[in-house]
C-alpha cells in the first residue's frame, strides 16, 4: 500500500467556515468538520427496515439528516478486514485453537466423509498459536475444503433449527464465522508477509470456494429473517447496546450482500463478487511483482552521491542478497529498489538528478505496462462495482460504500472541497519556498523544479530552516529503544505491562517478535506479533495492523471466562545493517506508534461479544482515532526523550534538537494535505461519476483531479492509480476520504491529556484509564460518537487541531 498517511495541513479556513456556519462545531477525522447537529443525527438515528422496503437501499442510508464522518480505519494500517472473522481460544497464558469448531463441537475428519489424514494438516490441528512456521502451500487446499465441508453442514443445521434467540442464532453463527476466519486469515497473512508462487496459486484456486461459502452465509434468508424477528420482538429493548448493534449490522450487511435479490439477480451478484475478489488479488500481486522487478545496479559511487550511510549500507546489503557477495557500503556495488526505504532515500538525498528521475518514473508507473499492467484490471473492477451497486438499487458504488459508514458521499465531497480550498495557498507557498531556496543554492533545475526535485530540495530546505538532518537523527532512534519507550508509555497511560514472549508462538520469519500484554496483577490480557522490517522479495509494502484472534466470551476455553485477543503489527522500516540495530527515521517512529494504536483498540477491548469486540463492528471511517492519538505522543517531550537515546553512547537527544523537531512538525503541511486530497478526490470520482468504458479514461480522471489539487502539474506519464492498492485491493474503495477526518478527533482526545496536565503523572494516568475504558474498551458495541462523548464529556471540537498545527486564518483561493 501507500506510505503511512501524513499529518494534516492548514485547515483554518475550512474550520472557520464550518464554525461560522453552525453555533456548535464538530470535528471529523483529520481535517474536516461538520455541524454538531449532524453528529447528533448520526448518533440518534437507528436502523429499522420494514419488510416492504428491504429490497431498497434507501433504508440503509442515514436519516434525512446527513451523517458526518468520524475517523477511518487502517491507514496502510488496518489490513482489509474480513467480514467473518477468526477463531482460537486463549486459556490463561496461551491460545488454543480448539475452541468449538461448531456448535456441536464435532471435530473435522472422523465420520464426516473427510479423510482422517487431514487431521495432520497444521491448519486443522489443535494448536496453541497459529502454526505460521509449519503451514505450506500444499496444506491450504485440503484444509479449506475439509473445513468448508464441515461448516456447510453446520450451516445447514443452523438454518433448519434457527430461532430468533441469541443461543439459537448468534452463538452458532459466531462459531461458524470465527472458525473459517482464523484459518483463512492465516493463509492470507502468509501471502502478505511470505509470498510465493505456490501460495498465490492455491489461494487463487480456493478463494472462489471460500467466497461461495461467505455468500451463502451472508444471503441466508433463514438467518436474516431471524435477525429481523429479534429486532421486531418485544425483547428488543431488553438487549444490551452491543447486542442491538450486532443485530442491526447483520441486517444491513445481509442486504448489501444480496439477500433481498431475486434468484436471477442474486446469481449475477455472486458472479460479480467472485470476479472482484479475483481481480483485487491479481491487482495486489502485480503491484508487488512490479515493485520487485525494478533493480538499479550502481557501480560508480558518484551516481549516488549524497546518499547517507544507512542508505548505502542498505543498498550494499541488497546487492549481497542478489549475488554480489563482496558488496560493501563504502565501495559497492549497490542496488537501488522501489522498496520504500530505498526509494525514499534516493528521492530525498541523491544529488544525481537523472537517477532521481529514473527512480521516480519507475515508481509512479509501477504495474502499468506489460504482463503486470493493472489498467484493465482497474477498469473491470470499477465496471463490476458499478454493476453491483445497480443490482442493490444504488446509483453508484460510493453510495454502497457509505451505507456502512458514518458519512454520505455529498458530505465527504463537501468537506474535501473546503479542505482543498483551505490548503491551496499554503501549498503554493510551500512550493515557492522550495523554489526560492533551490535558486539560492544555485541549482541548475531551479527554474524548472518538477516531481523528482521536490523531495530532494524540500529536505535541503528543512535542514537549513530547522537545522535538522533526518539521517543524523537515526542513531537516536534504534528500534529496541523505541519499543521500550512505547511500552513504557503504554504502562503509564493504560496500566499494562508488555513483555517479550519470543518462543511461545511460532513465527513466519526470524525477525518477527512476539509480545504478551499483562494487567497490573501479571495476568495475560492479549498478545501481538511484530514484524518490523521490509522484505521486498516476499512482503507487501506499507504498514498495517490486523487481528489474529478476537476477544470472545462465547469462544472461551478450558474454563477461562473469555478468549483473549491477538494482533499482528506489520511495518516495512529500514532493517538492521551489519552489526547496527534498525536505526529509524522519525517518520518510521510515528508509524510504529500509529499501528500500535490500532492494536491497542483490538487488544484492550473489554467487549465480550465477539462480533463487536475490538475493531469488529466499528464503522470503517471510525477506526483511526486510537492510531492517530498515539502519534501525538511522539512529540511529547518525556516520551520522545525516553526513546531518543544514541544507540552506541546512550546520549539523549538534546533539548535544542527536540525544540527543532517541534518547530518542523507542520513543515510542508499544505503540500502534503493536497496530496491526500488528490487521493481522496480521485477515489470518490472513480466510484461516483466515472463511467467505465466511456470516453474518459481513469487517467483522464486523475489528470482532471490533479488540476485542482496539485500546485505542480501532474507528471504526464503518472500511472499512480495502477498501484493504488488502498482502493483496488484493500478496504478503502470510496473511503480514502476517511484519513482526512481522524486527526480532529485524535487531537481533541489528546487535548484531554493536555487539559489534565502532561507533566502531572497522576492526572495522565487517570485520563489514560478513561481513554482505555471508553475509546479502547467499547469496540463496535457502541456508536463511535457516543464513545467519544463518554470519554471527552462533550462532542468533538477542532480547537486542539488548530492549536497543535499552529494554524492561523488565511485567505485561500484556487
Amino acid at each position: 500500500m501507500l506510505a503511512q498517511n501524513r499529518r494534516s495541513s492548514p485547515l483554518v479556513l475550512l474550520l472557520v467556515h464550518m464554525l461560522m456556519a453552525s453555533c456548535v462545531s464538530i470535528t471529523r477525522p483529520p481535517k474536516a468538520l461538520l455541524p454538531l447537529t449532524l453528529l447528533r443525527c448520526s448518533a440518534s438515528s437507528s436502523y429499522s427496515p420494514s419488510n416492504s422496503l428491504i429490497s431498497s437501499p434507501k433504508h440503509l442510508r442515514k436519516s434525512s439528516c446527513p451523517c458526518p464522518l468520524w475517523s477511518t480505519s487502517l491507514s496502510f494500517c488496518l489490513h482489509s478486514r474480513p467480514k467473518h472473522t477468526t477463531s482460537l481460544t486463549l486459556s490463561s497464558s496461551y491460545v488454543r485453537a480448539a475452541a468449538p469448531m461448531t456448535a456441536s463441537s464435532a471435530p473435522i475428519g472422523s465420520g464426516d466423509g473427510i479423510p482422517d489424514d487431514v487431521n495432520s494438516n497444521p491448519l486443522l490441528q489443535d494448536f496453541d498459536f497459529p502454526p505460521f512456521d509449519a503451514v505450506k502451500a500444499e496444506h491450504v487446499r485440503p484444509a479449506i475444503r475439509a473445513l468448508l465441508k464441515k461448516l456447510e453442514s453446520d450451516l445447514d443445521e443452523l438454518e433448519r433449527n434457527v430461532e430468533p434467540t441469541w443461543p439459537k442464532l448468534v452463538e452458532p453463527l459466531e462459531r461458524i464465522t470465527d472458525r473459517i476466519g482464523v484459518v483463512w486469515e492465516i493463509v492470507l497473512h502468509l501471502k502478505a508477509v511470505k509470498d510465493s508462487p505456490e501460495l498465490r496459486s492455491v489461494i487463487e484456486e480456493m478463494q472462489p470456494e471460500k467466497v461461495k461459502f461467505d455468500l451463502r452465509l451472508g444471503q441466508s434468508k433463514p438467518l436474516y429473517n431471524a435477525f429481523k424477528a429479534i429486532q421486531e420482538s418485544s425483547d428488543w429493548q431488553n438487549l444490551s447496546e452491543a447486542r442491538k448493534r450486532i443485530v442491526e449490522t447483520q441486517i444491513k450487511q445481509a442486504v448489501l450482500e444480496g439477500v433481498s435479490l431475486d434468484d436471477e439477480k442474486r446469481e449475477q451478484f455472486n458472479k460479480i463478487v467472485q470476479e472482484l475478489k479475483r481481480l483485487s488479488e491479481k491487482f495486489e500481486e502485480n503491484v508487488l511483482d512490479a515493485t520487485k522487478k525494478f533493480e538499479r545496479l550502481v557501480t560508480d559511487k558518484k551516481e549516488i552521491e549524497g546518499l547517507p550511510a544507512t542508505a548505502l549500507g542498505l543498498a550494499a546489503q541488497t546487492a549481497v542478497s542478489k549475488g554480489h557477495e563482496n558488496a560493501t557500503p563504502e565501495n559497492g556495488p549497490w542496488i537501488i529498489t522501489l522498496d520504500a526505504p530505498s526509494y525514499l532515500s534516493v528521492m530525498k538525498y541523491c544529488q544525481n538528478r537523472s537517477l532521481r528521475e529514473e527512480v521516480y518514473r519507475a515508481y509512479v508507473t509501477r504495474a502499468s505496462s506489460g504482463d503486470l499492467d493493472n489498467t484493465e484490471i482497474i477498469n473491470q473492477i470499477l465496471k463490476l462495482r458499478l454493476e453491483k451497486a445497480k443490482l442493490l438499487g444504488y446509483s453508484n458504488y460510493a453510495e454502497v460504500s457509505m451505507a456502512m459508514k458514518m458519512a454520505t458521499v455529498d458530505k465527504a465531497e463537501e468537506l474535501i472541497e473546503k479542505l482543498r480550498v483551505a490548503s491551496w495557498n499554503p501549498a503554493t507557498k510551500d512550493v515557492e519556498d522550495i523554489n526560492d531556496f533551490s535558486k539560492k543554492q544555485g541549482a541548475p533545475e531551479a527554474d524548472n523544479l518538477t516531481h523528482w526535485d521536490i523531495s530532494f530540495w524540500s529536505e535541503r530546505l528543512r535542514e537549513a530552516k530547522y537545522d535538522i538532518n533526518e539521517e543524523e537523527l537515526r542513531p537516536y532512534f534504534s528500534l529496541p529503544k523505541v519499543m521500550d519507550g512505547l511500552f513504557s508509555l503504554a504502562n503509564t497511560l493504560f496500566g499494562i505491562n508488555i513483555e517479550p514472549a519470543d518462543g511461545l508462538a511460532p513465527v513466519w520469519n526470524d525477525d518477527v517478535k512476539f509480545y504478551c500484554l499483562k494487567d497490573a496483577t501479571g495476568a495475560p490480557i492479549a498478545y501481538f506479533y511484530f514484524d518490523p522490517y521490509s522484505r521486498p522479495s516476499e512482503k507487501r509494502g506499507g504498514a498495517w495492523m490486523n487481528e489474529v484472534i478476537s476477544r470472545s466470551s462465547l469462544l472461551s476455553h478450558d474454563n477461562s471466562s473469555v478468549r483473549l485477543p491477538i494482533a499482528h503489527v506489520i511495518c516495512n522500516q529500514t532493517p538492521p545493517v551489519g552489526d547496527k540495530p534498525s536505526l529509524m527515521t522519525f517518520r518510521e517512529v510515528e508509524t510504529v506508534f500509529h499501528e500500535f494504536g490500532h492494536a491497542l483498540q483490538h487488544m484492550l477491548t473489554k467487549q465480550d461479544e465477539g462480533l463487536v469486540a475490538g475493531i469488529r463492528g466499528v464503522e470503517w471511517d471510525a477506526v483511526e482515532l486510537p492510531s492517530q492519538f498515539m502519534e501525538n505522543w511522539c512529540y511529547h517531550r518525556d516520551t520522545l526523550m525516553s526513546i531518543a537515546k544514541h544507540y552506541e553512547t546512550g546520549e539523549s537527544l538534546s533539548e535544542d534538537v527536540y525544540q527543532k523537531l517541534l518547530a518542523a512538525k507542520t513543515f510542508l503541511s499544505g503540500w502534503l494535505t493536497l496530496r491526500q486530497i488528490r487521493f481522496a478526490t480521485v477515489d470518490l470520482e472513480l466510484h461516483s461519476r466515472f463511467v467505465p468504458g466511456g470516453s474518459e479514461s481513469i487517467f483522464d480522471v486523475d489528470q482532471k483531479v490533479c488540476r485542482k489539487t496539485q500546485v505542480i502539474p501532474i507528471f504526464p506519464d503518472d500511472r499512480f492509480l495502477c498501484s493504488f492498492s488502498h482502493i483496488f485491493a484493500g478496504g478503502y474503495a470510496a473511503g480514502y476520504y476517511s484519513y482526512m477526518w481522524a486527526e480532529v478527533l485524535s487531537a481533541d482526545a489528546f487535548s484531554a491529556f493536555e487539559d489534565a496536565g502532561l507533566n502531572d503523572e497522576e492526572a495522565v494516568r487517570e485520563t489514560g484509564k478513561r481513554f482505555r475504558d471508553t475509546i479502547l474498551a467499547l469496540g463496535g458495541g457502541k456508536a463511535p460518537l457516543e464513545v467519544f462523548v463518554e470519554f471527552r464529556g462533550r462532542e468533538p471540537s477542532p480547537e486542539a487541531l488548530l492549536r497543535h498545527n499552529g494554524l492561523l486564518p488565511v485567505t485561500a483561493s484556487a
